[in-house]
């Protein structure tokens, strides 16, 4: 049996530590996510979900636990192995496109790939069919400002999986669009997760889109537990 691409066993993570206003966030977390799996991540506002992302995509350490990533565990990392790590093997999308405005869609692709040591012309190229695979590739050369709010989420989908990682890690990454766009920037998604075979944690508001992954889990009150 492979190892999966993601797993994170008893992930504990308090805020403000031994002060009056300590809030632990996460409390003894276990999840594992095989390779190739889609999961949703369910959770109302506030419960930490982005915190246990991060953890995932080892942005942040946990108090206690461990955090492995295709079978390296990276509990207790250097922060080089953990930068390292996180440039090869994990791509990351959020609520917001971050996209770089002085750049066209296809610049936003290829910068990553730059600096990660793709030779341009390569970077270039795949840039293009990331863009051509999310049906935005005649808007490769346009700037963000001249993109629509569904496009530029596509193009910053595509920037994630530039560096062909292993793991994608996208918090709420259709949470800012209206609900005919959001549909038509998740079904990009999954097209090239699916595409691409990769595993990804994915972490929604959306109840319906939930349904739509591979399995639903749903964070509360620090505990991960099934969802309904």
């Amino acid at each position: 049996m492979s190892e999966p691409t993601l797993s994170l066993e008893g992930i504990v993570k308090t805020y403000n530590k031994g002060l009056p206003g300590e809030v632990q966030v996460l409390r003894e977390v276990d999840l594992s996510v095989a390779p190739g799996e889609v999961v949703a991540l369910v959770a109302p506002s506030g419960a930490g979900k982005s915190t246990l992302l991060h953890m995932a995509g080892l942005l942040d350490t946990p108090d206690a636990g461990r955090v492995a990533i295709g079978g390296a565990d990276m509990t207790g990392a250097s922060d080089r192995a953990r930068t390292r790590m996180r440039r090869e093997a994990v791509g990351f999308v959020y609520q917001f496109h971050h996209l770089l405005p002085e750049f066209t869609a296809a610049e936003n692709v290829i910068l990553p790939q730059l600096a990660n040591g793709t030779e341009r012309s390569a970077a270039q190229d795949r840039a293009r069919s990331l863009l051509d695979s999310v049906g935005i590739g005649a808007r490769a050369d346009h700037r963000p400002a001249a993109l629509s709010g569904g496009e530029q989420q596509r193009v910053a989908f595509c920037r994630a999986m530039a560096n062909g990682p292993r793991l994608l890690l996208a918090d709420e990454p259709t949470g800012n669009l209206d609900p005919e766009t959001s549909d038509k920037v998740f079904d990009a998604l999954m097209h090239l997760v699916r595409e691409t075979g990769l595993s990804a944690l994915i972490a929604t508001h959306n109840h319906t889109l939930a349904r739509r992954m591979d399995r639903q889990v749903r964070l509360d009150q620090g505990r991960l537990g099934a969802f309904a």
